[in-house]
């Protein structure tokens, strides 16, 4: 058979995503934050873009025009004047008065826009590291000795646990040294005589010499505060904090040391029986460990705080609700008046000049109408979600319809996956609090009357429970199903189990207390 090559004709149909269609779906899904850092980008960026200045009045989505309105903004006079001894005066301009003055003959203080306020100047928060090196700097220690106790703070976690063994910290101080290797660099330049004496002091930088040194230095850092910091594991944390309070040799002492175990699961007679005393003895020890931190250092935590900022406000105002969208925060875009098509027909303009002003006027109309587009899908999901879930904005919890994509999604004239994209990462704000949109959309769980009752309704019923429940006696997953019935909530006992699994509530024998 022959190869050749051949012309063919044909047609066929297939979806291209152009890039503005792309621009548009991912703004859609992008929060309210992401999409402040996005815009606030592309203003740097492109010069056709342009900010408008704040209107008074914030439109709906369905009230936003084609055309942009041009607006001046106003000018303020922020001049600084001088107040003379001797005169009176009712308010006083502090912010100018500060950075028009001198600190002193030699150095002179700008007006800088881009400078902070004084109070904005604030101090960083220390960190668990920065407190333990600042009490081993007040630590006498060797010059040696420091360096070890530098190392072992570095391996220290932020819930105040070493996580290295004492020798990684002496080879790793062994290779940081550069005392110890210009010491064996040297020694093959001078006789045999001072060669002994170098490698004497080199082996006191040799990892044999420093594990014993930081096994030295570890129990002064175990001192330092917060009490139980550098532990290697849990049992000897709870241990230097026994010790800390003079409770050494104590029963509450032998508990940790040798029957951690029984403690944890709850074996308290088991626990008494090996050490000879009454179940009421281990039960107080018992209240005395629970008091103890099992993570000394997360007092010094820096965990970055996520704002939810909510995207749609819900209010009622009679008998209806009213939607609003968050406008706040959000630039209201224009193009430049500088590259409005009459100004620019008024003066020649370079071809290269032209084509970039171009390119960037359809990026910057294309970013204007997909954001305007963004918010009209989000007002109609948005009206959709408070047509559905009446009863759970009048009445709570309880009354949370099952709901799922394709009803939003039929009611609107959408499609699925663009009901998805808008429910993420975005939050409404209802009488009843702050939900995710994607809370309303849950499966639906039969009851005794026929009906149907949202899933996370049940949760909530079950933690309603646990929370009722006798501490000494409490439920089992069986007997939560049975209690459930009740309130014509028919539903297995793995399904309970697997409710409160994600409600992160502990079994019967997890939550029973005995004291």
């Amino acid at each position: 058979m022959a190869i050749e090559m051949r012309q063919q004709m044909k047609m066929s149909q297939q979806l291209v995503m152009t890039p503005q269609l792309q621009q548009a779906i991912k703004l859609l899904q992008l929060s309210r934050l992401e999409l402040q850092d996005v815009v606030r980008q592309e203003l740097e960026e492109n010069p056709i873009l342009d900010e408008a200045p704040e209107q008074e009045e914030i439109r709906e989505p369905e009230q936003i025009e084609t055309h942009e309105k041009e607006v001046e903004p106003e000018s303020a006079s922020n001049d600084f004047q001088e107040v003379r001894a001797g005169e009176e005066t009712r308010e006083t301009d502090w912010d100018s008065y500060i950075d028009g003055y001198n600190y002193s003959a030699g150095e002179q203080y700008y007006d800088d826009e881009d400078r902070p306020s004084f109070e904005n100047l604030l101090t960083k928060k220390s960190t668990l590291s920065d407190h333990l090196l600042w009490q081993l700097s007040l630590t006498r220690l060797t010059e040696r000795e420091m360096a070890v106790g530098a190392e072992i703070i570095g391996n220290i976690d932020e819930d105040g646990y070493l996580r290295a063994t004492l020798d990684d910290v002496a080879q790793a101080c062994v290779q940081v040294s550069p005392f110890r290797q210009e010491m064996i660099a040297w020694s093959g330049l001078v006789p045999d005589a001072q060669r002994e004496q170098i490698s004497e002091a080199a082996d006191g930088f040799s990892e044999s010499v420093l594990a014993p040194l930081a096994q030295v230095v570890l129990k002064r850092i175990q001192e330092f505060d917060p009490i139980g910091v550098g532990a290697r594991d849990l049992r000897e944390c709870l241990l230097l904090q026994v010790a800390s309070l003079g409770m050494g040799g104590s029963l509450v002492e032998a508990l940790l040391r040798d029957h951690l175990k029984d403690l944890e699961s709850r074996r308290y007679k088991q626990a008494a029986k090996v050490l000879g005393c009454e179940v009421n003895d281990i039960l107080e020890a018992s209240k005395i460990i629970a008091e103890l931190d099992p993570k000394p250092g997360r007092v010094f935590g820096q965990e970055d705080v996520q704002y939810i900022s909510a995207d749609i406000f819900v209010h009622k105002v009679g008998d209806e609700y009213v939607v609003a969208l968050n406008e706040e925060g959000m630039p209201n875009l224009r193009i430049n008046p500088l590259y409005a098509p009459e100004a620019k027909s008024s003066r020649a303009v370079d071809k290269k000049a032209e084509e970039y002003i171009g390119e960037k006027m359809r990026s910057a109309i294309w970013l204007i109408k997909s954001i305007q587009q963004r918010q009209r899908t989000i007002f109609k999901v948005a009206k959709s979600l408070v047509k559905f879930q009446r009863d759970f904005l009048d009445r709570g919890i309880d009354h949370l319809r099952p709901l799922v994509l394709r009803d939003i999604a039929e009611d609107i004239g959408m499609h699925e996956s663009t009901i998805s994209r808008v429910t993420t990462s975005k939050y409404m704000q209802t009488p009843q609090g702050l939900f995710e949109l994607k809370y309303f959309f849950n499966s639906g769980i039969s009851t005794g009357e026929g009906d149907f009752i949202a899933s996370e309704s049940v949760k909530s019923k079950i933690k309603e429970l646990v929370d009722a429940e006798d501490p000494k006696r409490p439920y089992s997953d069986q007997r939560l199903a049975e209690l459930l019935t009740v309130h014509n909530i028919v539903i297995a006992r793995r399904t309970v189990t697997k409710y409160r699994e994600m409600l992160r509530i502990g079994s019967s024998s997890e939550r029973k207390k005995h004291f």
